[in-house]
């Protein structure tokens, strides 16, 4: 529980504002649907992570790229979008159908899918969706590379019970850096170091 407090802090943060000042008008209920699927992640857990520990990768997540590329606001929307429809189309497969509880999932999938429409929006009041594979290729198709990572690393595992619980734990922590971006670019954007 203390873990998912430490993760859900930063989107509480996040919504304190108008789109989290961010540049386009976020609706409240994005937030509250990240803390809805972070939640419902949790409770997705059928193993116990340590009985997965020799199956744990690094999957890269691309947080050096996005660290270090000084990304404005835009891009961190694009990116973010990026993340969440990945994650989304990896949780429709037939597999995560197998794989998980299909009430919890189907909750998880109603929640990115309402994240994608908000983001979405976000992206036409920045004037990026058209144009964003143009102007933010690079960090796109780094977060692209790292969930196609996710993808062979299931198969290599054969889609096993634990490589879907390392899936799931690298999932949360990945919305979690996402989040922590936006934090990081909403503070910029407020003037606080």
């Amino acid at each position: 529980m203390a873990l998912l407090l430490c993760l859900l802090m930063p989107l509480v943060v996040l919504s304190s504002g108008p789109g989290g000042s961010l540049g386009c008008e976020l609706p409240q209920s994005h937030v509250l649907d990240s803390i809805q699927n972070l939640r419902l992640l949790g409770q997705m857990r059928r193993l116990s992570p340590l009985s997965c520990l020799k199956d744990r990768r690094d999957f890269r997540f691309p947080w050096q790229q996005v660290d270090g590329s000084q990304l404005q606001k835009a891009q961190v929307m694009s990116v973010h979008h990026e993340m969440v429809q990945q994650a989304f189309q990896l949780l429709l497969s037939e597999r995560a159908s197998a794989a998980w509880d299909k009430t919890l999932l189907d909750q998880v999938r109603t929640g990115l899918h309402q994240q994608l429409e908000h983001l979405e929006s976000c992206l036409v009041q920045l004037g990026t969706e058209d144009d964003s594979a143009k102007s933010y290729g690079s960090a796109s198709l780094e977060m692209k590379r790292y969930f196609q990572r996710i993808r062979l690393y299931l198969k290599e595992k054969k889609y096993s019970g634990c490589a879907w619980e390392v899936i799931r734990v690298e999932i949360m922590r990945s919305f979690s850096l996402s989040t922590t971006l936006q934090e990081r670019v909403m503070d910029e954007d407020m003037g606080l170091p």
